[in-house]
């Protein structure tokens, strides 16, 4: 007689999807071939510059890196995680650079809804260049087409060739650097997505993306009956353990749970590990701190931003759940996720709202 596994001790869990490897195999075919991290570092477009006035917008702030003129100030996408090739490596370089990685959301504009996006930047030159994230998709008749992907993009954490980028109610999305492509001529097409025309002549749209990034697969949330939902709103990696854990925490307000889930990794594969039943069960804290925007471990301490809105300077809070310090007035206003590069012991987050955009680090010794 089958037996029913057993409940989930803390009620919520991931299970991971199919891999979508055929439909991204097939969508490379169409578009051309994957072209792969190393190749769209060799050709980042745009370029950011140090900003005096960031560093001087929040009390810990050590370096600010503004984007150019145009993304410093567009309404649409609207930036939210970051992670670095810190996270991805022992040496913390990729193809021999310094990465940053950032994630953005757009807002609907005439109607139009873009999804969610990625930036790579290298910290040495600060240039940088846009990536599309972008669903595989098949049609009944087996034809390949792609859709954005509409999530808040919250957080992001690079393992090894993985990406995984926060999803809220639906847990994280993972994604495989190797299956970036390049996708010709999009200029053309900026308020449109998918293979469009013929179906024996298609014609790429990706929202003005040069590239794109196709989903792999969803590490899906699933809670018990009697349970409350973990919104994954941001991630960071958790390097207090051996090996390294994904962090992930909740954005609440107005009565909504609060808590820090960690899920191990798989020291081989690099993606959340699974227990017999093909499942991923977090460690939960209770943090009784409102308006979490991202929390990172370093040095055993937790280092938790938090905003005060478009106009005030956000906060820091530091120490272990339970037992947190507040260091007012530290960040920019608008702060969001935040990363750990242990090699220069510093810390980085990235800020949100137009015209008060910035990249930025923090010495961690500032808030011994």
């Amino acid at each position: 007689m089958a037996t029913s596994p057993p409940a989930d001790p803390v009620g919520v869990h991931l299970e991971r999807t199919e891999d979508l490897s055929p439909r991204i195999d097939a969508l490379a075919e169409a578009l051309g071939p994957r072209v792969g991290v190393e190749h769209l570092l060799g050709d980042l477009k745009y370029r950011a510059h140090d900003s005096r006035i960031g560093r001087l917008a929040g009390r810990a702030v050590h370096r600010a890196i503004a984007w150019n003129s145009y993304d410093q100030r567009d309404p649409t996408w609207w930036p939210q995680g970051i992670t670095t090739s810190a996270d991805a490596t022992a040496e913390g370089r990729i193809a021999g650079r310094r990465v940053l990685v950032t994630t953005w959301y757009a807002k609907a504009v005439n109607g139009i809804k873009r999804g969610s996006r990625l930036t790579f930047l290298d910290l040495d030159t600060l240039e940088y260049r846009h990536v599309l994230l972008v669903d595989p998709t098949l049609d009944d008749e087996g034809r390949v087409g792609m859709n954005s992907v509409r999530i808040h993009a919250g957080g992001i954490v690079w393992t090894g060739p993985w990406l995984h980028i926060a999803a809220t109610a639906r847990g994280f999305v993972t994604c495989h650097v190797d299956d970036i492509m390049r996708v010709p001529d999009d200029n053309e097409f900026p308020d449109e997505i998918g293979l469009l025309g013929s179906p024996d002549a298609p014609r790429p749209a990706s929202f003005g993306h040069h590239y794109v990034l196709p989903v792999r697969f969803t590490h899906r949330a699933h809670t018990d009956d009697g349970h409350t939902p973990l919104r994954h709103s941001f991630l960071s990696l958790d390097r207090s353990g051996d090996p390294p854990g994904l962090l992930a925490g909740e954005y609440g307000r107005g009565g909504q749970s609060t808590r820090l889930a960690r899920y191990e990794l798989d020291a081989q594969g690099w993606l959340p590990a699974l227990d017999g039943s093909g499942i991923s069960r977090p460690v939960l804290d209770d943090v009784e701190l409102v308006r979490m925007q991202g929390d990172v471990r370093a040095r055993g301490r937790h280092h938790i931003t938090v905003s005060q809105g478009p106009w005030w300077p956000g906060s820091v809070y530091t120490g272990q759940p339970g037992d947190l310090r507040r260091h007012r007035f530290a960040l920019p206003m608008g702060p969001e996720d935040i990363t750990y590069w242990p090699e220069t012991d510093e810390l980085w987050s990235v800020s949100e709202h137009p015209r008060r955009r910035w990249i930025f680090s923090m010495r961690r010794a500032w808030f011994d």
